[in-house]
């Protein structure tokens, strides 16, 4: 099923020593500057169509390939997946795009780049746009003292698995598909990008990347720390209050780490949040970003 108004251009962008593959659309503006979509697991740029289509019609819209996943360059090893070094993927893409203010806006993986890169590059973005992806310093917090976000990151333990990728394709990644909810037409095009060569296993480099695993469900935490990780960005959280995998705990206390932060709450809806609502997901940032 075609999208109305989805006629993005497609470019490579040379960053940080590799070529992101860039779905682009809309007209570049000085005043209004450029959104960069970042999507998260199992997504690639396409995870955004409903926000490229719609938001394209006032802004620049750059929503990349994330590296490792569908047409991106994939490096070997866990350890070109680390969140810093896809921060400077972004950072390097945002300075070769050169067109003005910058709002990002990440969901899940991509909303933990987008926390990174606001606060290790803050000049470099006017605004920050976050669904459903935890802030590090609230994500520790719950991970350690809250049996329910504990339970319900245990899948990242699969994840972090050698042959995760190949268990995860078996049946025509039937197990991605019930998690996405991907059907028809759209379903063809995320199994099309899992299937590029490397490219799952890539993207589940993300979590074996992951300084630690979360802690197994009566596991002992000794000596917790929780990070005191400060975004000052102007930002907006988005948060699709049905997610099974990120609970809601995740906001409490957000505001000690990034002062002034509006938080949207969408009752109906999941992890999937910018699918599942794009019309509300896509008029709150709108008024966000005219504060109006």
């Amino acid at each position: 099923m075609a999208i109305e108004g989805l006629t993005p251009e497609f470019r490579f962008i040379k960053t940080n020593g590799i070529r992101l593959h860039c779905a682009l659309q809309g007209e570049a503006n000085a005043e209004r500057g450029t959104l960069v979509l970042l999507h998260g697991f199992p997504e690639f740029w396409y995870g955004w169509r409903y926000q490229i289509a719609d938001l394209a019609r006032e802004y620049r819209v750059v929503a990349p390939d994330l590296r490792g996943y569908n047409l991106s360059d994939k490096p070997e090893g866990v350890d070109a997946y680390r969140v810093k070094t896809i921060a400077a993927d972004v950072s390097g893409l945002i300075e070769a795009l050169g067109d003005g203010p910058v709002t990002l806006i990440g969901h899940d993986w991509g909303a933990a780049v987008a926390w990174a890169v606001a606060a290790l590059s803050p000049p470099r973005i006017r605004w920050l746009v976050i669904l459903n992806g935890p802030h590090f310093s609230t994500y520790t917090r719950e991970i350690i003292f809250s049996p329910e976000q504990r339970r319900a990151a245990q899948y990242i333990h699969f994840f972090r698995q050698p042959d995760a990728a190949k268990i995860l394709a078996e049946d025509g990644y039937r197990r991605l598909l019930r998690i996405t909810g991907a059907k028809g037409e759209d379903a063809v095009k995320y199994v099309e990008a899992w299937s590029q060569p490397g490219a799952l296993d890539a993207a589940l480099n993300y979590y074996r990347a992951m300084p630690s695993p979360p802690p197994l469900v009566d596991e002992v935490v000794v000596n917790p720390v929780i990070p005191e990780f400060v975004v000052t960005t102007p930002t907006l959280v988005i948060w699709g209050v049905r997610d099974e995998f990120i609970l809601t705990g995740n906001l409490i206390g957000l505001e000690h780490f990034v002062p002034g932060v509006k938080i949207h709450r969408i009752a109906e809806a999941t992890h999937w949040v910018q699918h599942e609502a794009p019309e509300e997901v896509n008029a709150v940032i709108r008024s966000f970003l005219t504060g109006s």
